[in-house]
């Protein structure tokens, strides 16, 4: 094959290797890629240095770009690709980026099944800070006891942006606080997801607010407990950006965040999205 894949860690990651460049951009390629984000969930491109158009090239061979997010920048030249920055002279709601400080899956609230992949470009690395963490909720729920899996079966959490962003509320200027938290929909997901393929992942994430049918500080305990376990060292990986990274994951298994970084830094990402076709299901 004209690309090759090496695995980063045990559970989680593998880096693509290539000898030519443009053999990244072939049916052939794709297939391989997204077979590879399914099985090792964080598929990694060193210093790949895309454009746009390229970005989006592979999204669109990989599967059905999916605009995530309401194009609020004004430097991309295309609404399918959302810049990723503190900066409000690009983006105006960079409240809202503040909440990726936190693990969560994206789409999680929205009302369509979550995008399967996510893909982000480096084009500005941030000199401190500013690494992305992946949590992989396949890895997770594997590595679970027999009697922990019986326990979360049928059990259900209940998501909302509103919960994701609850611990920064305060830093969102009160004039548009409560649009901001109000993005989104309010959305039951089973804990576990049950997955066509017969894999099954936790669904987790700061977007869980509560689990339904448990008092709500014992639910949120059960939460934060399932939590760290996925972000483990065994079940995660953190990625330091150079300019030119590509990093694709597989959103609907794993949870991911941003290490805190200032403005200042200039930190910027390019994202695009692959739809998803399956709904969360039990």
């Amino acid at each position: 094959m004209a690309i090759r894949f090496e695995d980063i860690k045990e559970h989680i990651g593998s880096r693509v290797v290539w000898d030519d460049r443009a053999d990244i951009f072939t049916p052939e390629a794709a297939k391989a890629i997204r077979a590879k984000v399914e099985e090792r969930t964080v598929v990694v491109f060193p210093e790949l240095n895309l454009t746009d158009a390229e970005q989006l090239e592979i999204t669109n061979l990989m599967g059905e770009k999916v605009r995530l997010t309401a194009r609020n920048n004004v430097q991309s030249n295309d609404a399918d690709v959302y810049q990723v920055t503190l900066d409000e002279k690009i983006n105006p709601q960079p409240e809202y980026v503040l909440g990726t400080f936190f693990w969560h899956m994206d789409g999680i609230t929205v009302d369509m099944p979550p995008p399967f992949a996510t893909l982000l470009s480096c084009r500005i690395a941030p000199d401190k800070g500013g690494e992305t963490e992946f949590a992989s909720t396949y890895a997770a729920y594997e590595g679970l006891s027999d009697e922990e899996k019986s326990e979360l079966e049928g059990m259900k959490a209940v998501h909302s942006v509103r919960a994701s962003l609850s611990p920064i509320a305060d830093a969102i200027p009160e004039k548009h606080r409560e649009r901001v938290l109000g993005i989104g929909l309010i959305k039951e997901h089973p804990l576990v997801w049950t997955h066509e393929s017969g894999r099954k992942s936790l669904v987790i994430g700061t977007t869980a607010d509560h689990v339904v049918g448990l008092e709500v500080p014992a639910g949120r305990a059960m939460l934060i407990r399932l939590q760290e376990w996925a972000a483990q060292p065994a079940f995660s990986l953190r990625h330091k950006w150079t300019k030119g990274d590509f990093v694709i994951w597989d959103n609907t298994g794993a949870m991911h965040r941003a290490i805190p970084y200032d403005k200042s830094t200039g930190r910027m990402m390019h994202r695009t999205s692959i739809a998803g076709t399956e709904t969360v299901a039990a």
